[in-house]
């Protein structure tokens, strides 16, 4: 990358689009002390949004939780910008951001996964000094962290820390569209939307009709013959919203996600027909950036091989993404299972590896066994599982979410359940993914590694639809391409070999338990990740290792 350019300056957020748009991505100061007081020199520049810890920020230099990293940018703004408020985008700062802006203080956002913005307008100055403070504990507390771990290792990654995700402004009216809420309905023909605006109405143009709709309530609009998304036939519409002094552009999808009986099995089910769902695992890590792609078009590749590769879903791993990744799975057509973030104390293997050998599972109101003895850490678990859904409601490729797996930082998981169901009715959920299966839930979630898959009796399904939420893994070490580690999976030395154990293993383990029931399998993985070699690519986006023709053809046989 030339670091003279600044990063990842296209338009951020596609589902709701306005002309007023500034990106402060480049090149930022940063600090790195262990003083809580903000320090008079700068150690030099970060370009944002690389977290330190990356080789794309130009620091390459962990954060530990004992320290704190500061961030200062300086800049102006033309006149001719500033409008009735002026608003401070951040989509992503690890963990605890506190914000300032020519020393008034801006506010505290705690939590590393979810966006948070400011009005600046009150504060805004001819030339303006913005600064942010963060802390980052890593692995050290409850706060949800994902797969980031301190002692990196195996299934866990190199921590990081701060601004990894654009930040920017825009400047709006005081009537401006906040947010919108959108609910297509399959069965009844309609999508129902919800302009959230302080103006007292606003104008929306939908199917080439323009029409005065109030705000902040649920407007219905029929759709004759409407135009079904999927995979094979991701259709958008795209509608605009106007008030007197805004102007938003969006769209939506027509689909519907449900189970249903097939052949004498509960299955997963798309537009009301039986739908296999054949994905693979996707971290969402990068060796350059980590957390961060280079490019977005770093997204546009990595989905556009799954596809290549003959899957249909992608299971985007305990980590929320930039929302041009999820615009660019409904515009290609991807269903994305999307995880929830853990988080929790430490964990015990007791818990977390043990039922992949024995298959026991626990009751999961054991929150000390499971790490999740914290109180305060419980609650902010549960708002941030709500807020997961808020954020990404409107995403129509979004298709299941994943609450907890593999009893990282789980607790209450059937209570869960039922609150966040009744948020969001439009989607599936996976309660437990692997183990630790409280009995609830859309799904009857799988994890099996190393052993031939079983599929579950009648009384441990409880009339869900059976899906293998991970398998696989199998690695082909990429020379020149990969960094030495322990490996967890099964290792072979070329690439006849793994296609022929990858061939078998979906014939056994996948094709074979589709008459049984099986509804739904993701491979683990799509790209390497630090240690772990078991991805279709390396992890540094060079080499893909195998005939993509060949997986595709293995791939094409998995249906119904």
């Amino acid at each position: 990358m030339n670091r003279a350019n600044k990063p990842l300056i296209d338009y951020p957020r596609p589902q709701l689009v306005r002309n007023s748009y500034l990106s402060l991505n480049g090149e930022w100061e940063y600090a790195i002390r262990k003083d809580k007081k903000v320090p008079d020199t700068f150690d030099g520049k970060i370009m944002v949004p690389f977290s330190p810890e990356t080789e794309l920020s130009g620091v390459n230099r962990t954060v530990h939780p004992d320290e704190r990293l500061y961030y200062r940018l300086k800049f102006s703004l033309d006149k001719s910008f500033i409008k009735d408020k002026v608003i401070l985008h951040f989509m992503g700062v690890d963990q605890i951001a506190d914000v300032y802006l020519n020393d008034a203080h801006l506010g505290l956002h705690v939590g590393g996964y979810l966006p948070f913005e400011f009005d600046i307008k009150p504060f805004l100055e001819d030339e303006n000094v913005l600064l942010v403070k963060v802390r980052d504990v890593s692995d050290t507390s409850h706060f949800s962290r994902g797969k980031q771990k301190i002692k990196r290792g195996g299934i866990w990654y190199t921590p990081q820390s701060g601004i990894y995700m654009p930040v920017w402004l825009e400047s709006v009216s005081n009537d401006y569209i906040q947010e919108l809420k959108i609910t297509p309905d399959v069965d009844n023909n309609e999508v129902r939307i919800n302009v959230i605006s302080d103006a007292p109405g606003a104008t929306i143009k939908i199917f080439g009709k323009e029409k005065v709709i109030p705000t902040n309530e649920e407007v219905s609009y029929p759709i004759d013959n409407p135009h079904l998304w999927s995979p094979e036939d991701p259709f958008l519409y795209r509608f605009t919203v106007k008030t007197k002094g805004d102007e938003i552009s969006s769209y939506f999808a027509m689909r519907k996600v449900s189970t249903m009986m097939h052949n004498g099995h509960k299955v997963l089910a798309l537009n009301n027909k039986p739908y296999f769902m054949k994905g693979v695992l996707d971290q969402g890590y990068y060796k350059g950036g980590l957390y961060t792609p280079e490019s977005y078009q770093d997204y546009v590749s990595d989905l556009g091989l799954i596809k290549s590769l003959g899957f249909n879903t992608v299971r985007k791993h305990i980590k929320i993404e930039m929302p041009r990744w999820y615009y660019e799975c409904d515009r290609m057509g991807l269903l994305v299972w999307q995880d929830f973030i853990n988080g929790g104390g430490k964990y015990k293997p007791s818990i977390v590896l043990k039922p992949l050998v024995t298959g026991k599972h626990k009751k999961d109101n054991k929150y000390k066994a499971f790490g999740r003895n914290d109180v305060e850490g419980r609650m902010e678990a549960r708002q941030e599982f709500r807020d997961i859904i808020n954020y990404l409601y409107n995403t129509p490729s979004i298709v299941l979410w994943t609450i907890f797996n593999e009893g990282w930082g789980q607790f209450d998981a059937k209570d869960i359940y039922y609150g966040l169901r009744d948020l969001d009715k439009t989607r599936l959920f996976d309660h437990a993914s692997g183990w630790h299966d409280q009995g609830v839930s859309d799904v009857k979630s799988l994890h099996v590694y190393f052993k031939k898959v079983k599929m579950p009796s009648a009384n441990k399904i409880k009339n869900r639809a059976v899906v293998l939420s991970e398998f696989g893994g199998l690695v082909l070490p990429i020379r020149d391409h990969m960094r030495k580690g322990k490996q967890t999976y099964k290792v072979y030395k070329n690439t006849d070999k793994w296609l022929d154990a990858y061939e078998k293993m979906i014939e056994r383990d996948v094709i074979s338990n589709i008459r049984k029931g099986l509804s739904a399998c993701i491979y683990t993985q799509l790209s390497d990740v630090e240690d772990e070699l078991n991805g279709f690519i390396t992890f540094d986006r060079q080499v893909v290792k195998f005939n993509v023709e060949k997986i595709k053809t293995i791939n094409e046989r998995i249906k119904f």
